[in-house]
């Protein structure tokens, strides 16, 4: 019998697998089960090589260096992962058959399938997909393993995006960095395709709140009578008779034309005569079942959860086999799982919260969300038929457990339905609307009618007011007006589950509206596995902050958005990469191709960052030898300060309290003083030697003029004898002399100079 080597994303994984083959035996590394053996990686055990590894030279940032583009693209093994390399290619020594068992998207097809090329495995490739962990699950998959070079196009488009976010990384972080040294910026500015517009929404969101101006307008509304009842209604001006009274939104800027209306209406006598009257009946279908981003948005403005704690949190519920996999970024399910729904809906009629939606549940119903077009290697993330023991999770887990749960209940009950009613009424030659809504049948929302909040409550009771029976040609009576001031508000700051939205969303913010289409039909920036930790890493790399729950740039992420050019920190690349990216995922594009372009963006960012002129912050410290600003970098033994200059200028100070220790006895010993220099006419200075105060020239290269120092000040003497060098105090063997500095082109020794000539 054939020997079959699993290789699974993770451990947890493997364990499934395991027990979906049967019972099996705990190795050093894997697990046996029959002839079957179930090992596992721990995420990526490869990782490209650094710029370095392919030249020492690279340890250094030069800008004459760039771009740095491999010949040929090399891996190399992760330290933490080296044994476990070992354990995965002796048993694929001893297997006839390999199954990736990574989990099914464009990371998980690659991570395996790059450790099996490293190790140069000849061996058949099936492809097992898990997307849930209960056994049931498991086993239908083992069932139904297929071809792993079927998936050929996702683990290529994964390798291409793996080289392009590289280069890009690599050199554009290296060639902005290196100008923003010269302008003392203290960072390494990390340049990324997702992380840099990501970065730049919050920098455009706060200066279109800092930029952002008031403006008072104002409001009609206008309360009529019909049979004992109100009916309230808002005054629709005509703009082109007061079209110097809106503004572009038609917003009502001049409370006098509201009072003459109000006073108009009020005092005329006539009756308001209904000229038109719509009912239409609407409906709102089921909610779908969440996606990763969704369930994100959702929890996060429900519970204020932050993106990656939700995350989180699913993987936990995922690996209790409670919930199906969690990185989807899918809201729809394979018709083929209605057969499980009876089972799944037992195992909810277990928890109390849900207990009687379950009961009157229609099971029969099928809704959108059953829909075989929309799935690709996900589906929604629903529960599992596992029953749930709610007391034994976190209150994190079992919130989302219950919204998860909710959603796939919510697909068994009748679509909302409601009858909205419109009515304009006229008089006095002026037009009022009124609105409102009656609901026929609650549905699905029956599920979320204690979920609202007062705010909610209080907007949804204002929709949905019951218009009373009025037909066209009916009159109404005056009742009373009343104008209501508004003003404008300024566009919210993002909280890390807006801020994902938004790069979910990201079509609502491009500027080249060809790309709109693209990144719409992509689903944004990022992945559903990476949005949650590119929002943490800004924040942990200081580039954006928290004040509360908001968030806010940091002065370097805004003069990176000043400095960058447009297309790195708009979202319009990521469209033309992901449009790539699908083409090579369906076989209608190579790797080598899409590369070849991105080199040629790269090549022109470097060229541009190399002749980029940044100025220095106000407040920059500058080096007092050479004049450029100092950095504070991170060294072996902490923190220091270090010239922009380097290697040229190699003055560095000790840090204290996050500024520069200018004072401290370090290196040349600089005393803080400055004095113009009468060679150069750049600056001198003061400098604490072994043998006493002195002053040099900052420009040691180009002019190198030292003078002795009496006093606190530079003892500035021209040479009496050529008129081009300057005497120097030297102390001799028979004491002190003066001497020429142009020595020994000039020989002139004077005796008995006094230094306070």
């Amino acid at each position: 019998m054939s020997t079959r080597l699993f290789i699974a994303e993770k451990p947890s994984l493997a364990r499934e697998l395991a027990k979906g083959l049967g019972n099996g035996t705990n190795k050093d590394g894997y697990i046996e089960v029959g002839t079957d053996l179930v090992t596992w990686e721990y995420g990526h055990l490869l990782e490209n090589f650094a710029p370095d590894d392919y030249d020492e030279k690279y340890k250094v940032w030069r800008s004459e260096d760039l771009p740095i583009v491999p010949q040929q693209w090399k891996m190399k093994i992760r330290k933490e992962g080296a044994k476990q390399v070992k354990v995965i290619k002796k048993l694929l020594a001893d297997a006839d058959i390999v199954v990736n068992g990574g989990d099914p998207d464009r990371e998980g097809q690659l991570l395996v399938d790059e450790l099996l090329e490293y190790l140069g495995n000849t061996k058949p490739v099936k492809r097992v997909l898990i997307n849930a962990l209960d056994e049931k699950s498991v086993k239908q998959a083992l069932a139904d393993l297929r071809d792993n070079e079927d998936f050929a196009g996702l683990k290529n488009s994964a390798r291409a995006r793996s080289y392009a976010d590289w280069l890009v990384g690599t050199n554009l972080s290296r060639a902005y960095s290196i100008a923003g040294r010269n302008a003392g910026f203290p960072h390494v500015l990390r340049i990324g395709r997702v992380k840099t517009p990501t970065m730049s929404l919050v920098v455009r969101r706060e200066n279109e709140i800092r930029k952002f101006q008031p403006v008072n307008y104002y409001e009609l509304q206008v309360d009529w009578l019909y049979m004992d009842k109100v009916i309230s209604s808002v005054w629709q001006p005509c703009e082109e008779e007061f079209n110097d009274c809106f503004d572009m939104d038609g917003r009502l800027l001049k409370q006098d034309v509201a009072v003459a209306v109000k006073e108009k209406i009020a005092t005329s006598g006539e009756a308001g005569i209904v000229t038109c009257r719509e009912d239409k009946e609407k409906q709102e279908l089921q909610l779908l079942p969440y996606s990763l981003s969704a369930l994100q948005v959702a929890a996060g403005r429900k519970y204020g959860y932050e993106p990656q704690a939700v995350l989180n949190a699913m993987q936990n519920l995922y690996e209790k086999k409670l919930t199906t996999y969690p990185r989807s970024d899918c809201s729809y399910l394979p018709e083929n799982q209605l057969a499980e729904v009876d089972e799944i809906m037992g195992s909810l009629l277990g928890i109390e919260e849900l207990q009687e939606f379950c009961r009157r549940a229609k099971t029969e119903i099928k809704s959108r969300a059953w829909n075989d077009s929309k799935i690709s290697a996900h589906h929604a993330i629903v529960p599992t038929r596992e029953k749930a023991d709610l007391s034994r999770l976190s209150e994190t887990e079992k919130n989302l457990y219950l919204m998860v749960a909710k959603a796939y209940v919510a697909q068994f009950y009748d679509v909302h339905k409601y009858n909205a009613t419109k009515i304009t009424i006229e008089c006095a030659g002026e037009t009022f609307t009124a609105t409102g809504r009656q609901i026929i049948q609650m549905g699905w929302k029956e599920l979320y009618a204690s979920d609202k909040t007062s705010a909610e409550q209080e907007d949804s009771d204002e929709k949905e007011k019951l218009l009373p029976d009025i037909g066209e040609g009916e009159s109404t009576a005056f009742h009373e007006a009343h104008i209501i001031d508004k003003v404008t508000k300024p566009p919210k700051r993002f909280t890390p589950s807006t801020l994902l939205q938004a790069m979910k969303e990201i079509h609502k913010h491009v500027k080249d509206k060809a790309a709109v289409k693209k990144l719409k039909s992509v689903a944004g920036i990022g992945t559903e596995a990476t949005r949650a930790g590119i929002i943490d890493s800004l924040v942990s790399s200081g580039l954006l902050k928290k004040d509360k729950k908001y968030l806010i740039p940091s002065e370097t992420a805004e003069a990176m958005v000043d400095f960058l050019p447009d297309e790195l920190t708009r979202p319009d690349m990521t469209a033309e990469w992901e449009d790539g990216l699908e083409e090579i995922k369906e076989g209608r594009l190579d790797v080598q191709t899409f590369i070849a372009g991105k080199i040629d963006g790269v090549v022109a960012c470097v060229e541009a960052a190399s002749m980029l002129h940044i100025a220095p912050a106000a407040d920059v410290v500058k080096c007092p030898i050479c004049g450029k600003p100092m950095a504070r970098r991170k060294g072996k033994k902490g923190y220091f300060w270090g010239c922009s200059g380097y290697p040229d200028c190699k003055q560095t100070f000790p840090d204290k309290k996050g500024k520069p220790d200018m004072e401290a006895k370090t290196g040349t010993g600089l005393t803080g003083k400055v004095w113009d220099c009468p060679k150069c006419g750049k600056s001198l200075r003061q400098i604490a030697g072994s043998k006493g105060l002195f002053w040099a020239c900052e420009d040691k290269d180009n002019c190198g003029v030292k003078f002795s120092d009496y006093k606190g000040s530079p003892v500035i003497m021209k040479c009496p004898s050529c008129g081009e060098g300057y005497l120097r105090k030297v102390q001799g063997e028979k004491g002190t002399f003066w001497s020429c500095n142009r020595y020994p082109a000039c020989k002139t020794i004077v005796e008995n100079v006094g230094e306070n000539e």
